[in-house]
């Protein structure tokens, strides 16, 4: 049986659209407290389709697909520029296609605003009003309001009107950093994004008999199973190992690993490997905050969706991307890569950053390992011998050198120097993940 929580969670997730929520509209329709509506309506939130802004509120929204994530609902960006809404808020859960600065000409702002779309303009009052009947949503910049027919036009055709502080430059800005943010999240692949739902997972009670995981193994093919109580609570894992050569009336609970390796929904897939590589384990249970079952994933499923982030087209860099591509081959020596030390890649010293220092070292590792075996790498232990100041703009050699490589892990000694200077030496031990 669902818990209050997951009731209310279902309730919120069936509510239109749009709808606004409020904690005690919550508890007095699911006859709950005010504190348990609270927590469930902050789970929603997280779960993305809930959304709160300051001075509005809660709004159900849309909930996004990850194909989708790097298009923003008009409440998120009231949220990012720190925006009052003057108009239309039963249309802050729309989609934002595109935003459009509106520095020309009323005619030609026109041209390329659309249905859809957000138009970032000062007080300029027929503006608003052209946007509006357009389909477009309007954020006025500068702090600056409009009139009040503007404002009934906004409510009567649910598209926002928000005003914001802040100049035109830095609310693009804010919005743009915001989808590029977005865009980096879209490459990390979560559980979520895997595993096998619950309605789909084949799973063992406490109470269940060794005849009864011999009936599933006969169904499925499959030999692990996750292990419940009456609250889908997990308890245990149990595999074809721990039934050999057992009674068919042998109690699973008894027999079962206990306290089994577990995952959450947001736990990213990388991390999930490095886990199952680490321990030996094929399949995990992946549950949600109280320890209750969501489904499983398997070391299947991690492999192909390793796969297909390789195929992914890269959309958004991180720090990581940007340094590395600053890591080239040398022409000159075989095997040695180069690295100019640039200003923002340096401590308040003017030195080169420990963390860019590391970086760098463990994508020459990476690379040098490929040579050997294909496959992602996570760094299991890394032992600086020393690292000395490297100025800004300087060019450094980076020389990698495999120790040995096994069937899962490598061992790499890497040397740093600067114009034929040991600046920095590093032993790393890391595992190995087939794709």
């Amino acid at each position: 049986m669902a818990t209050k929580h997951e009731q209310i969670l279902q309730y919120i997730d069936e509510l239109p659209v749009g709808e606004k929520i409020s904690v005690r509209q919550i508890a007095r329709a699911m006859n709950v407290s005010e504190g348990t509506a609270y927590r469930a309506i902050k789970d929603a939130e997280n779960k993305g389709y809930v959304s709160t802004i300051e001075r509005v509120g809660t709004i159900r929204i849309e909930r996004k697909k990850k194909e989708n994530i790097e298009k923003l609902t008009f409440a998120e960006v009231v949220n990012i520029i720190d925006g009052q809404v003057l108009g239309g808020r039963d249309g802050l859960h729309k989609t934002l296609t595109k935003f459009v600065i509106g520095a020309m000409q009323l005619e030609a702002m026109m041209r390329y605003t659309g249905a859809g779309n957000l138009l970032i303009v000062g007080n300029r009052i027929k503006a608003h009003e052209q946007a509006l009947r357009a389909g477009a949503a309007v954020l006025i910049t500068g702090g600056f309001d409009t009139e009040d027919h503007v404002k009934k036009l906004a409510d009567e055709l649910e598209l926002p009107i928000i005003s914001t502080s802040y100049d035109t430059f830095t609310v693009a800005t804010m919005i743009n950093r915001a989808i590029y943010d977005q865009l980096i999240k879209k490459d990390i692949v979560f559980v979520e994004d895997i595993l096998t739902p619950l309605e789909q997972t084949i799973y063992l009670k406490t109470g269940d008999s060794v005849e009864i995981w011999h009936q599933k193994n006969k169904e499925t093919g499959h030999s692990r199973f996750p292990v419940v109580d009456q609250s889908m609570k997990i308890q245990g894992m149990i595999t074809s190992k721990d039934i050999i050569g057992q009674e068919m009336n042998a109690g699973i609970e008894k027999l079962m690993t206990k306290n089994p390796i577990t995952v959450g929904a947001k736990t990213s897939v990388a991390s999930a490997a490095h886990m199952m590589i680490w321990e030996g384990i094929e399949v995990l249970p992946a549950v949600n905050e109280q320890n209750r079952l969501q489904g499983i994933i398997s070391r299947q499923d991690v492999l192909k969706a390793l796969q297909m982030i390789q195929r992914q087209p890269q959309v958004g860099e991180t720090i990581d991307d940007i340094m590395t591509d600053r890591l080239t081959v040398s022409e000159t020596l075989n095997g040695t890569f180069t690295f100019e030390v640039s200003p923002q890649m340096t401590n308040q010293l003017g030195t080169i950053s420990y963390g860019v220092f590391t970086t760098i070292v463990t994508e020459a590792a990476n690379r040098s390992l490929k040579n050997f075996k294909k496959g992602d790498l996570v760094v299991e232990n890394m032992t600086i011998y020393f690292i000395k100041p490297v100025q800004m703009e300087s060019l450094i050699e980076i020389r990698p050198k495999v120790l040995e490589v096994g069937r899962k892990f490598g061992k790499v000694d890497v040397e740093v120097f600067h114009e034929g200077v040991l600046v920095g030496k590093a032993l790393m031990m890391c595992q190995l993940i087939d794709r």
